[in-house]
């Protein structure tokens, strides 16, 4: 298999560590592994990794602090493991710059999925920058060839993976673009959260892959910070709406809107 570049372990357990070494290198990486947090992040400036997965309870520092640590100098891929599953475990890894959270025990085949996935899409997070602005040149309404989609004043261009806010910049991260751009794209139509799950996942995920009730947590987040981010008015969004029980769909045009 082609060389994928480097992957990082940084897990304390050395039954899991060398699952995980085992796992990536199959993959086609060049692996290397850290027990403890300190060397973890060491390992990972050296190195130059792209993808890192990261035990959450390691010995010397905790994983967000590790993590929190690699994003001062690194858009690596990262991939949260821990045997917890609760929601502000789940906030802190996505809010701190995690790509992915997966629950121990895991399946080796669910991992490399997931890794797979994450690799398709683009090694860098949307600052809401552009080489120019978007805005300084005609640009097509909604499902051009363009690739930017216009609604309620927002305006994304899926090639440059930036997003404007009437004008203004607007920062997220590779998965809250993700999500953002497949709701734009359903034009109403309701995504539910499984359809999500797949969209942050990428395309390897299929119809009948199963979908973890950490998996649906981890969307909600993500439209959570998506809705903090665009200042939404929750009593009347101007972009993401829910469907009780079900999951999203884009908010109604409103005329008054570019």
């Amino acid at each position: 298999m082609d060389d994928l570049g480097v992957a990082v372990v940084i897990e304390d357990d050395a039954d899991v560590r060398n699952l995980l070494e085992g796992v990536l290198t199959q993959a086609g990486f060049e692996v290397h592994t850290a027990v403890d947090g300190r060397a973890g992040v060491e390992v990972v400036r050296s190195k130059q990794a792209n993808v890192v997965t990261l035990d959450i309870g390691l010995p010397d520092i905790d994983g967000f602090e590790v993590l929190r640590r690699i994003r001062n100098f690194s858009n690596a891929y990262v991939v949260m493991l821990t045997g917890r599953t609760e929601e502000p475990d789940l906030l802190s890894a996505l809010n701190t710059g995690a790509d992915d959270y997966i629950a121990k025990p895991f399946r080796p085949r669910e991992l490399r999925a997931r890794v797979a996935a994450m690799m398709r899409r683009p090694r860098h997070e949307i600052t809401g920058e552009a080489p120019a602005r978007l805005g300084q040149s005609p640009v097509p309404d909604t499902h051009g060839e363009s690739g930017v989609l216009r609604h309620n004043g927002l305006l994304l261009n899926h090639r440059t993976r930036t997003v404007e806010v009437k004008g203004e910049p607007l920062g997220l991260t590779r998965s809250e673009f993700d999500l953002l751009h497949v709701l734009l794209k359903g034009g109403g139509a309701v995504c539910t959260r499984a359809d999500l799950v797949r969209a942050v996942r990428g395309d390897f995920y299929e119809r009948d892959t199963y979908i973890s009730e950490a998996d649906e947590r981890a969307v909600e987040v993500h439209v959570g910070n998506l809705r903090r981010k665009l200042k939404e008015d929750q009593l009347s969004p101007r972009w993401l709406q829910t469907v009780r029980g079900v999951g999203y769909r884009l908010a109604p045009r409103r005329p008054d809107d570019a």
